[in-house]
């Protein structure tokens, strides 16, 4: 079985031309947060950054967004009326898709389970065109309309009741069982009802837990970094938002899952080495450098 790498990292992260501009590493909008919920568009955005991303765009509930704005420059934000996202900003934020010409887009950490909520990540999730990381609540809503995502260039970071919900399917602690289920979950949603598969699968499901599985249905690969202190909130936040980096920059969804994990969970090591019990996700992402530069 293969296990992501060092070297899968090295081969996205190589030596820049000194002739590049803003925008040619990724424009990413982050569609997050709620009222409560306020972390996770930051924790998300500044792993983006972090990650090499030129230009991270969020949007969600006002709350939500204020938090971000005040917390860090870098952030670009779009706040929307109300405390949870609902139906009537869908087409604000489908023309702000568009407008900030992104080229991936992060659904899901903290938008919460509101059935008008839920329906509203639906109706963005059917609409948007560009690539997508499907993350947390968001993961919980596309189950009911998963094989419209066939033919997508998505990634989907599940934890195990996340993966239940969106699939039915309930993985137990065994490696093999995780292994199996994930691959054939992943083949079904690339494949349809009519089981007419792509060549190159672009749905890939990234099953997280003390051993990732990522998979899409055709490749299978395992990820055995990181460390038991990321169970603080926001340590699955920053994945997302290493896994959109690498979207925006146009790399496939298979590669994007193994090659985050990979990074969250180095970078969750080295936080863990000098904080212990006491990680936190703002600590992991300072990391997140280091472990690009070979930490």
């Amino acid at each position: 079985m293969r296990y992501a790498s060092r070297a899968m990292v090295k081969n996205i992260y190589k030596k820049r031309n000194p002739w590049v501009h803003k925008g040619q590493f990724g424009k990413l909008v982050v569609i997050s947060g709620s009222n409560i919920h306020t972390g996770s568009p930051i924790f998300v955005g500044m792993a983006a950054y972090r990650s090499g991303c030129d230009l991270v765009y969020l949007t969600g509930p006002k709350r939500a967004m204020d938090v971000a704005a005040n917390y860090s420059p870098a952030l670009m934000t779009k706040p929307l009326e109300g405390d949870y996202l609902e139906g009537k900003h869908v087409e604000k934020i489908l023309s702000f898709v568009k407008n900030s010409r992104a080229t991936a887009v992060v659904i899901g950490p903290g938008l919460w389970r509101l059935d008008k909520t839920r329906k509203a990540i639906n109706m963005l999730v059917e609409k948007i065109e560009v690539p997508m990381v499907i993350d947390a609540d968001a993961i919980r809503a596309v189950g009911t309309i998963k094989e419209k995502l066939k033919n997508r260039k998505v990634l989907i970071t599940p934890h195990a009741n996340e993966l239940l919900e969106l699939t039915g399917v309930q993985v137990t602690e065994n490696i093999k069982d995780r292994i199996n289920k994930v691959r054939e979950e992943a083949y079904k949603i690339n494949c349809g009802k009519d089981n007419t598969c792509p060549l190159y699968p672009p749905i890939t499901i990234a099953l997280k837990g003390n051993i990732d599985v990522v998979s899409n249905g055709k490749e299978i690969m395992l990820n055995d970094t990181g460390d038991p202190t990321m169970t603080k909130g926001g340590c699955g936040d920053t994945l997302t938002g290493i896994a959109g980096a690498l979207l925006a920059r146009k790399v496939d969804a298979f590669t994007s899952g193994c090659v985050a994990t990979y990074i969250n969970g180095k970078a969750g090591e080295l936080a863990a080495k000098k904080y212990g019990e006491g990680l936190l996700p703002t600590d992991l992402i300072q990391e997140i450098p280091n472990v690009i530069k070979g930490g």
